[in-house]
């Protein structure tokens, strides 16, 4: 009798485990607030600070809750491309999406100066630099789109998405070099990656494009566990290859183009978590590996926040190279464990 392994308490501490490491995420920070203040204003309790209310509310939970939406999309979008190109170093960057955000941002914070005009609009904003990077990302994608019309070899699609994503980075290394130092400084502060800085109503907008995002990958189960066989025999389950890939593309836009717009480019987790996670779940089904590298993405993402904000202190390290300092080791470690990649 064939064992069925189910992994019904593996996702019940790893939701425990990312209950905690919200909580926790939200009690550090440059101001001191105790734990117990903490799980009180969460449940809507009266504390004798109202400012540490206030703080929890209009600061720590977008931004917890944003470590989360943008740990679980880039894990997602990791691993939608690395089964789509059955390529272990595939992530979210493959397709140029993450680079023509940045090619967004860099035209609106380094554009700009050549563009006088511009620049007395006020347009280096907040809200304008995640239009700005929304609008790159999703103009790379539809040429992604145009592109997978014509070929139908999908490494083929992996090189121009690489090669799109060179294109993009010239552009910028020009913007950067003519750029005065005072718009240059604000680039690679954009580049650095942040969750902190979106509102409620950014996080709502960045939570409508990561479930849309998360409602394609998981119409894609059947598709993504027929591509691991290779594309002849996912053809014979009766999988549609070219619409597949198409849902698969798009989804992975949607999540990498919208997280980046809000958070900047933040590396490591869409390539190293879904590896993470077919390490622990030693598992190459989708049905399990969707839900878990979301679950896994945002503990991760939380984890790298709190040790980036330095809990007692005003400083905030760049949560980009956070997720690597960290991140790095954990997965050579596993790998040199296993012995082995599962993938």
């Amino acid at each position: 009798m064939e064992y069925q392994r189910t992994y019904r308490f593996s996702f019940l501490f790893l939701i425990l485990l990312l209950g905690l490491c919200f909580v926790l995420n939200l009690s550090l920070g440059s101001v001191s607030i105790s734990l117990s203040d903490t799980v009180n204003a969460i449940f809507g309790g009266e504390l004798e600070d109202a400012s540490s209310a206030y703080i929890i509310w209009n600061y720590r939970i977008p931004k917890s809750c944003t470590a989360i939406l943008v740990g679980g999309g880039l894990a997602l979008s990791g691993l939608l491309m690395q089964t789509l190109f059955r390529n272990p170093l595939a992530g979210p960057f493959v397709l140029g999406i993450s680079s023509g955000a940045s090619l967004g941002a860099a035209l609106l914070i380094m554009g700009a100066s050549f563009f006088s005009g511009l620049a007395t609009f006020g347009l280096a904003n907040d809200v304008a630099l995640a239009i700005a990077s929304s609008v790159g990302s999703f103009l790379v994608l539809l040429a992604v789109l145009v592109v997978a019309l014509k070929i139908k070899d999908t490494m083929a699609l992996l090189i121009i998405g690489l090669m799109f994503g060179s294109i993009t980075a010239a552009i910028v290394s020009v913007l950067s070099y003519l750029s005065n130092a005072e718009k240059l400084q604000q680039f690679i502060y954009w580049s650095f990656g942040s969750v902190g800085n979106l509102s409620w109503s950014q996080l709502a907008l960045l939570l409508g494009f990561v479930c849309l995002g998360v409602l394609l990958s998981v119409l894609s189960i059947k598709s993504l566990n027929g591509y691991l066989l290779g594309e002849h025999y996912a053809q014979s389950l009766g999988i549609n290859l070219k619409k597949s890939r198409y849902i698969i593309i798009i989804a992975t836009g949607l999540l990498a183009g919208s997280i980046t717009a809000f958070a900047g480019p933040i590396a490591f987790v869409g390539l190293a978590v879904p590896h993470l996670t077919r390490q622990i779940f030693d598992t190459t089904d989708h049905r399990i590996l969707v839900p878990a590298v979301l679950v896994y993405g945002g503990i991760i993402l939380l984890i790298c926040d709190m040790v980036a904000q330095l809990p007692g202190s005003v400083n905030v390290l760049p949560i980009n190279a956070i997720t690597s300092i960290i991140g790095a080791p954990v997965v050579i470690w596993l790998l040199l464990r296993s012995r082995k990649m599962v993938f």
